[in-house]
C-alpha cells in the first residue's frame, strides 16, 4: 500500500463523513507495518484497536465462537489456515472516530474475501471456510456498519 497525498486526504474525508472501510487479505508483520504507516498518514492521532471476540461485530447476526482465519483457496494445505510463518494469528482491529463510531475494520492475517469469491471452485473449501466463516462475518460486518 502506498497512498498518494490526494488519496490520504480523500480517505480521511470519506471516513470522517460517515464512510466505512473494510481492509482484508494482507498477511504478516511487514504488510502490517506498511499498512499501519499509511493509516497513520490518514489519522496521525488515531490508533487501531484489537476487537475482542465479545465485540458486537462478531455476534450481531451470526454468533461466531472464534475470530476466523480464512486462508486463500491456494494457501490451504492440510488444515493449515495461515499463509506465512509470521501470520499465524488472525487480527481484527478497528479504527474509531472521536464519537466512538467504527470507521474501519482491519482484517489482518486472514482472507475473508476468498471465501466470498471461490465458492464454486472447491466444495470442501466452501463448506469449511465460506459457509462457516466468510459469509457469516461478512454479513455481520455489513450489518454492523449500516446500523451503527
Amino acid at each position: 500500500m502506498a497512498l498518494t497525498e490526494e488519496e490520504v486526504a480523500g480517505l480521511r474525508r470519506y471516513l470522517l463523513n460517515g464512510g466505512f472501510l473494510m481492509v482484508d487479505d494482507f498477511w504478516g508483520e511487514d504488510e502490517w507495518f506498511v499498512f499501519h504507516q499509511n493509516l497513520k498518514r490518514v489519522f496521525p492521532d488515531k490508533e487501531p484497536v484489537e476487537l475482542p471476540l465479545e465485540h458486537e461485530i462478531f455476534h450481531c447476526v451470526y454468533d461466531l465462537k472464534k475470530k476466523p482465519q480464512v486462508p486463500s483457496i491456494h494457501g490451504y494445505w492440510g488444515g493449515r489456515t495461515y499463509e506465512r510463518w509470521d501470520a499465524q494469528e488472525p487480527h481484527y482491529r478497528a479504527l474509531f472516530d472521536d464519537k466512538g463510531r467504527m470507521m474501519a475494520i482491519i482484517c489482518h492475517n486472514t482472507d475473508l474475501g476468498d471465501g466470498w469469491e471461490r465458492e464454486g471452485e472447491d466444495s470442501g473449501y466452501f463448506h469449511e471456510f465460506s459457509e462457516k466463516w466468510s459469509y457469516p462475518l461478512g454479513i455481520n460486518i455489513v450489518t454492523y456498519a449500516m446500523t451503527h
